[in-house]
C-alpha cells in the first residue's frame, strides 16, 4: 500500500491545493472522519469546519470550508468546497461574509418552512451553528458584527 495519496481541494473561485498527503481529516455531516491511503471508496457531504491535511512530510495544513462534497478513493481525495480558504487567510471580514451567507440561508429556509417541513429549518439552524463553531475554533468572533436574525 502507498504511503501517500493525492489530495485536491477546489472551490468555485479557485483551486486551493493539489498535493500528496498522508491523511486528510474531514468534517462530515454525519461525523468527522479521516481518509488515508487505501480508504474504501465513498462520497461524503461536508458541514462547515476545518479540513486538516497531513502532508507527505508530516506537516499539518488547515483549510476552513463552509460545506461541500468529498470523493475518497484508495489513492485520492477530491474535495469540492462551497467556499474554502486556508486557515491563515480567514480574517474577521471574510468570516463575517461567511456568517452573513449562513444567516441568509437560514432565513430562506424559514420562508420555506410551511412547504418543506421542519427538516429544512433544522438543517439551516445546524449550518449556522456549525459556522459559529468554525469561527470560534479559529479565534474569530461570530458576534463581532450584527447579523440580521
Amino acid at each position: 500500500m502507498a504511503d501517500t495519496m493525492q489530495f485536491d481541494l477546489v472551490s468555485p473561485e479557485r483551486s486551493l491545493v493539489s498535493v500528496p498527503v498522508r491523511e486528510v481529516r474531514l468534517p462530515g455531516t454525519d461525523g468527522d472522519l479521516t481518509a488515508m491511503p487505501g480508504h474504501a471508496p465513498t462520497i461524503v457531504t461536508l458541514r462547515p469546519g476545518l479540513v486538516t491535511v497531513i502532508g507527505a512530510d508530516g506537516a499539518a495544513t488547515e483549510f476552513a470550508v463552509t460545506g461541500g462534497f468529498v470523493e475518497i478513493n484508495g489513492d485520492s481525495v477530491s474535495l469540492l468546497a462551497e467556499r474554502g480558504h486556508r486557515r491563515e487567510e480567514i480574517t474577521q471580514e471574510i468570516f463575517n461574509e461567511m456568517m452573513a451567507d449562513a444567516h441568509r440561508n437560514r432565513r430562506a429556509a424559514e420562508t420555506k418552512r410551511d412547504a418543506a417541513g421542519e427538516d429544512v429549518v433544522t438543517a439551516a439552524a445546524k449550518l449556522l451553528a456549525d459556522m459559529e463553531a468554525l469561527g470560534t475554533h479559529i479565534g474569530l468572533d461570530p458576534n463581532h458584527s450584527s447579523f440580521p436574525d
